[in-house]
């Protein structure tokens, strides 16, 4: 079930005790009112993709994920695909994958006019029928279940005819009367089609991926990104893909137009005519929230826009007509109390101004106000003038430092978790020293007069410099860079946390490491008086500064000084220090010039 997840295959009947490994004899979590005897739950794809928040809460253990709902997830969303992953392997949750499309008791054909989808559900179902069966055989008092989770009222209707025990997600979760909060994180879904009670149609319709895509062959509709304005929440821009050169930009501007897209998605535009082209509006528009049922008003701000035209910047304008991609993420910001006494909906307001405000129903909104928190959006229904989402995860009180660079860190999208177990695994044993080995293949500089200059307070010293004259007349000048690949070997887990993470983030009090500290602020930090291994690039210069000979050699070097800035300018103007250090300095500096 997808590479590093744990496989619990099921073993011949009269095997051990009827379990399948990995899976315990009895599991134990929370308590549900509607299932109170031990079980374990079997989600379909659509929970698993909409429900994820809900699924890796420390509250949910011992659920089932079948090799063909990982699949289908797998095609679906790549972010969900990894979240699952991790969860699966985290000993801690109790989650199994089970290899049902690999086992002669569960794997199912096609049927001849059977939609791939409903294949898929009815494999799944017969593997919750099997997994109840197989679990009988574990003689204990009490009767283990296996609970089928889906929100697909089909299924659910079919699942039930077929004898199996099977709810909602939101059935299940609100059975769960010691967890009361996992409610809030509960994601809103209503299906595109499936309106929210009541109120007018706002949106036009969203043209299916299908008709889009011929669209787009045949030149009818454009596809490109939809980029939001910070200023102005009335209007974006679509920057198109592919080369061509007229309309690589669009304008799109009003409610209507914008159509629900999001920042980041891959949109489907329409271009309008001529004569309803528009131009980029000066005018700054915040959505302050207070319209959300007066339309009207919305309309007013959108003529505003109209009567402040310069004929000459008119752009090529266009409409969303359809979504290719949502490229949704979690958003952090705060809670917008609603005024209702008792209200259990609230908007919620991003710190990126690009995003538009999201609608989430909660019982806390008490403790959540004055907080930085996380919402997912779950869609955006076409008589809404917001999307829906869910509560994800408080962060703490804004304002508050460690929340602050939080938010900052999550809004950037810069990883900043620990690094895991298996990357660490990769790095060299301490105590580490230089072998025998390492030396055969290095030119051991440890004798150079190196040394390095940084801010105060560095530790991860990347590069170390020298200059010296030479018998000529001319100077050799060596730049000495830590040799990271000899510590990381391309590929390993290790080397792919490093690309992933691609930099090293500084903050103002703390900075997040591209590898792990015991690399950036030792093994290769160039700190002074210590062997180091690094890769040299040697310069012939004359006084001229003109390079002469170049080579480039893996080194061993012992630097002898670790400078800060202010301490290597004092030395290159100090009238009475003359030593190796300072006279490498000056050489350099005066090349520098």
């Amino acid at each position: 079930g997808g590479g590093a997840a744990r496989h619990a295959a099921a073993p011949a009947p009269g095997t051990g005790n009827g379990s399948a490994p990995g899976l315990e004899a009895r599991p134990s979590g929370p308590a549900s009112s509607l299932c109170p005897g031990p079980h374990y739950l079997l989600p379909d794809t659509n929970l698993l993709l909409h429900q994820i928040d809900i699924l890796e809460d420390p509250a949910i253990k011992n659920v089932i994920v079948l090799q063909t709902v990982l699949q289908e997830v797998r095609n679906r969303s790549a972010p969900v695909y990894k979240r699952i992953r991790d969860v699966i392997q985290n000993p801690e949750k109790h989650f199994y994958s089970f290899t049902n499309e690999h086992h002669r008791e569960t794997y199912i054909e096609q049927k001849r006019g059977e939609t791939s989808n409903d294949r898929n559900d009815r494999a799944i179902r017969v593997a919750v029928k099997w997994y109840n069966e197989h679990l009988k055989k574990i003689e204990d008092e009490e009767k283990i279940q296996v609970i089928f989770l889906t929100n697909d009222r089909i299924n659910k209707e079919k699942a039930l005819e077929e004898g199996i025990t099977a709810y909602t997600c939101e059935e299940y979760i609100k059975s769960l009367t010691a967890n009361p909060e996992l409610v809030d994180r509960l994601a809103c879904v209503s299906d595109e089609g499936k309106e929210i009670e009541g109120g007018k149609i706002i949106f036009p319709e969203h043209i299916p991926l299908s008709k889009l895509q011929q669209g787009i062959k045949s030149g009818v509709y454009l596809q490109g990104t939809y980029r939001a304005n910070r200023e102005n929440y009335l209007e974006a821009t679509v920057w198109v893909h592919g080369d061509a050169e007229e309309n690589k930009e669009i304008i799109v501007q009003g409610l209507k137009h914008l159509n629900r897209a999001i920042h980041e998605d891959v949109v489907a535009v329409e271009l309008l005519a001529k004569n309803e082209w528009v131009a980029p509006s000066s005018v700054v528009l915040q959505d302050d929230g207070q319209n959300e049922e007066n339309i009207e008003n919305e309309e007013e701000k959108e003529n505003i826009l109209k009567t402040s035209i310069n004929k000459d910047m008119l752009r090529p304008t266009g409409r969303v007509v359809g979504i290719i991609k949502r490229n949704w993420r979690p958003y952090c910001g705060m809670l917008s109390k609603s005024q209702i006494k008792e209200a259990r909906r609230h908007l919620f307001t991003p710190a990126d101004r690009r995003i538009p405000r999201i609608r989430i129903e909660t019982r806390q909104a008490d403790t959540l106000e004055g907080q930085r928190i996380i919402v997912a959006i779950d869609g955006w229904p076409r008589n809404s003038r917001y999307p829906n989402g869910h509560f994800v995860k408080n962060l703490g009180s804004a304002g508050d430092k460690e929340t602050e660079t939080e938010v900052l860190l999550l809004e950037h999208d810069v990883p900043h978790q620990a690094f895991s177990q298996a990357v660490l695994s990769f790095l060299p044993k301490m105590p580490w020293s230089i072998t025998e080995e390492d030396m055969k293949h290095r030119e051991d500089l440890r004798h150079l007069t190196v040394c390095s200059v940084d801010p105060p307070g560095c530790t991860d010293i990347d590069d170390a410099l020298h200059c010296r004259e030479i018998g000529n007349g001319n100077l050799e000048v060596g730049v000495h860079i830590a040799d990271v690949s000899h510590f990381i070997r391309p590929g390993n887990a290790l080397d792919e946390e490093s690309v992933k993470r691609g930099t090293t983030v500084y903050l103002c009090e703390k900075r997040i490491d591209m590898v792990p500290e015991l690399l950036s602020s030792n093994l290769c930090s160039l700190r002074s008086n210590v062997d180091r291994l690094a890769f040299s690039c040697i310069w012939e210069m004359n006084h001229k500064a003109e390079i002469l000979k170049t080579r480039f050699t893996k080194s061993i070097i012992n630097s002898k000084a670790s400078l800060t800035y202010a301490e290597a300018q004092m030395r290159i103007d100090s009238a009475t220090m003359n030593d190796g250090i300072t006279a490498s300095l000056r050489g350099l500096n005066k090349l520098a010039k």
